[in-house]
């Protein structure tokens, strides 16, 4: 996920932001964090992702899929879930998901 922005296909295909608000200190997420960008690389229908965090703990999240079925495979992974769990419990003041299918995109590069 080292491409910034990430590499898209040509639309349709989805895309999962997760916009999160972290709390104070680590508590493992930062190993958590690196597990989960491993391991959704692995993912059938992963395209890439872009993420960033602010200095306040303030971060965004967009992952890109082929399709719904892809998300809800990596929703269900067992390794995920648990993770989500430790979020809820340990790492995160709050969290929003959205789910959006891509219909048009373009980028631009010098």
């Amino acid at each position: 996920m080292s491409t910034r922005p990430a590499e898209t296909p040509e639309p349709p295909y989805y895309m999962v932001v997760f916009a999160s608000q972290r709390l104070e200190g680590d508590d493992g997420y930062g190993e958590a964090a690196e597990r989960m960008a491993e391991l959704v690389t692995r993912q059938p229908g992963f395209l890439g992702a872009d993420s960033t965090r602010d200095a306040n703990g303030f971060g965004i999240t967009v992952a890109y899929f082929s399709d719904e079925e892809s998300i809800r495979q990596w929703y269900r992974h067992p390794e995920h879930a648990e993770t989500r769990g430790n979020g809820r419990d340990k790492w995160y003041q709050h969290y929003a998901v959205h789910v959006a299918k891509v219909e048009r995109a373009y980028r631009w590069d010098k």
